[in-house]
């Protein structure tokens, strides 16, 4: 390579590294500032609960947004509800906010609880979901709940992940900074004195989707998010690579959650319709105002990220692909990976969640040099109730590894070894398989789907991250659905999609009043033992295979070339344990396929899995598949699990 260039990369590289190291430490607070006391909820490295919570300021402010988004030539205005402490209002100690804006605060409630937010007699709010308020307001931080465009108490209309939605939190930011004006319920100005501009926003599902597209935006003050099972694409959330979730979801979102006239927002409802091209499944300028990726080159907020592995409703590409985008960018982040589903991690591991969270929002948001970026960048959990760190994600020295096809015996073919010569085929036809149905009892013949498997395995065999199935097919239809799942066989103890159970018990986080306790339920993984389990899934529109943007139609005479991506994973499959691929067309428990019935030809010869490994194993040389028996699933296990699913499903 020309020495021009190698100079360029390594000029490249330190700047970048500059620019990391830079960003890994909270702004430097005002030289000013260095010689006054500490306040007195803070000592040392920490912040201590040094101001009453019962007494404290509660009020609520209207924030002026840019948008006119229901069209009645008044900018729209959102509800901004806050708790602060009173003492250090009193003293004159400006205190850093962490936020919460959602959509869900009066429709739907927040929280394995459900929590809605109160207000008292006179309108004051009495009550906010979850213990973040009860936890900080002592410990020298504000909590503030935003009601997002069009839902709760705010003005104009919900438009779904898009820049009025993004944009009504912002303004809050904005607002804290002394950049927004914002207004009592009787209409007289009122300013943020009290805020030292440093804001922390954190969510589950769409209240972190909002932090990430708010963070996006590049808006100053906004010093770290949490994103919590959040969307960091909504194209992705709703369209499996141009495969439909579901119909309408965009309106029958906004439906949802609005609490405004039905005519106030006709129109944004229609155009959410109009815009989202579910006729045909593309990427388009709609689905590109609700891509925050995209823009990771202008956050400025620091990221800690937490996801369920098993989270069947905000897939795992959602924070894998943001994540990259983020490191690319040498955004300061951090990540815990739970095996749970759609949970928040204050329902998995309680204890450890809230003291790093704790530590996490001292050193960005109170700038205290407690050492939690020097820590190990991963939490993971990688088996029920057993937790792990290293030092980033995927693990470090993750290889893509090629892993052929065989032809097998005929019915099963395998996975590793020589694979199939170029020209060897199978063919399969769309039945429209459950979960269940399509990964059981591997060796047998089963209409409607293709399985390969591993030899077992000669010692554990470690996957970090995104793998894909590259396929060479033959499609008698203009498109189908291509399925693809990865499949560990055998006999382990496993999370049960990724679900908790509510206990009897109960414990406390922070300061409680007669309106608004601090105490929740506690919970615990359900765990079950089972014979296999589903890590990975994968679906395609065939038609969508170039690009996203477009469909290019498929003619039966014609060999193509298609990439199934699965959804980022991390596990360790055991010694002796057997690694499948299972490939379908059709299916009916995620996504809403119309064109079935196709019949799909694979050149065995000229398809591959591409499998991410951490460590030198490998899958072992095989030429006849084993037998693999699984236990078919009790009627209530499999009813359970069903529900389960689409529990977690949007």
């Amino acid at each position: 390579m020309p020495t021009s260039r190698t100079r360029a990369r390594s000029a490249a590289a330190m700047a970048g590294l500059l620019v990391a190291t830079l960003a890994a430490a909270p702004a430097s607070a005002d030289p000013s500032d260095r010689h006054r006391p500490a306040p007195p909820h803070v000592v040392g490295t920490a912040t201590v609960p040094a101001y009453s919570y019962a007494s404290a300021i509660r009020e609520s402010v209207w924030v002026e947004t840019r948008a006119d988004s229901d069209g009645d030539g008044v900018r729209d205005r959102v509800a901004v509800d806050i708790v602060r402490p009173r003492e250090a209002a009193a003293a004159g100690v400006r205190v850093p906010v962490i936020m919460e804006a959602s959509p869900y605060y009066l429709c739907c409630g927040r929280g394995n609880e459900g929590e809605f937010k109160a207000y008292d007699a006179s309108g004051v709010i009495a009550s906010v979901p979850l213990f973040y308020d009860n936890y900080f307001v002592p410990r020298g931080y504000a909590f503030v709940a935003v009601d997002l465009a069009g839902t709760a108490r705010s003005t104009g209309c919900e438009d779904v992940g898009g820049p009025v939605e993004v944009g009504s939190a912002r303004a809050v930011v904005d607002w804290l900074n002394g950049r927004a004006r914002a207004y009592t319920a009787d209409g007289r100005p009122v300013d943020a004195g009290w805020s030292t501009g440093r804001v922390g926003m954190i969510g589950k599902s769409w209240d972190g989707s909002v932090a990430n597209g708010v963070a996006a935006t590049g808006v100053p003050g906004l010093a770290t998010i949490v994103p919590i099972s959040a969307i960091s694409s909504w194209y992705d959330y709703v369209r499996y690579q141009g495969t439909l979730v579901s119909t309408d979801y965009p309106g029958w979102l906004h439906s949802v959650v609005s609490s405004r006239p039905e005519a106030a927002c006709a129109a944004m409802l229609a155009r959410l319709r109009a815009d989202s091209g579910e006729q045909t499944g593309d990427y388009n300028g709609f689905w590109g105002q609700r891509d925050y990726r995209p823009s990771a080159d202008r956050v400025r907020a620091s990221v800690f990220v937490a996801h369920g592995l098993n989270d069947l409703n905000v897939t795992t590409n959602q924070f894998a692909r943001w994540w990259q985008e983020l490191a690319e960018r040498g955004v300061p982040r951090k990540m815990w990976l739970s095996q749970a589903g759609h949970q928040d991690p204050f329902d998995v591991r309680r204890a450890e969640w809230v003291a790093t969270l704790h530590r996490w929002f001292d050193y960005w948001l109170q700038e205290l040099p407690n050492g939690v970026m020097g820590e190990p960048r991963v939490d993971l959990e990688t088996a029920p109730g057993r937790w792990t760190t290293q030092r980033d994600w995927p693990a470090p020295g993750t290889r893509n590894v090629r892993v052929p096809l065989g032809v097998g015996d005929g019915v099963t073919g395998t996975l590793g070894g020589r694979g199939a010569r170029p020209g060897q085929e199978r063919e399969y036809v769309d039945e429209a398989l459950t979960e269940d149905a399509v990964v059981a009892e591997p060796n047998s013949a089963t209409a409607g789907r293709l399985v390969f498997l591993s030899g077992p395995l000669d010692s554990a065999l470690r996957i970090s991250g995104s793998a894909s199935v590259r396929l060479r097919v033959r499609v008698d239809r203009p498109t189908t659905q291509l399925t693809a799942r990865l499949v560990d066989y055998g006999t382990a103890e496993r999370s049960w999609f990724g679900a908790v159970r509510t206990l009897d018990t109960e414990s406390c986080w922070g300061a409680s009043t007669q309106a608004d306790d601090a105490c929740y339920h506690d919970t615990e993984e359900i765990t079950e033992v089972s014979d296999h389990a589903v890590l990975a899934r994968g679906w395609l529109d065939a038609a969508h295979h170039r690009s996203l943007r477009f469909t290019t139609p498929l003619r039966a005479d014609r060999w193509y070339t298609v990439t199934v991506p699965l959804n980022a994973y991390d596990a360790v499959v055991p010694a002796g344990h057997v690694l499948g691929l299972v490939l379908g067309q059709s299916d009916p428990e995620f996504t809403m396929a119309e064109d079935r019935d196709a019949t799909v030809r694979v050149d065995l010869g000229r398809s591959e899995l591409v499998l991410p490994v951490a460590g030198r194993t490998g899958l072992p040389a095989v030429d006849v598949a084993p037998t693999v028996v699984t236990a078919p699933a009790a009627p209530s296990t499999a009813e359970s699990a069903r529900v389960e699913r689409e529990r977690q499903r949007p």
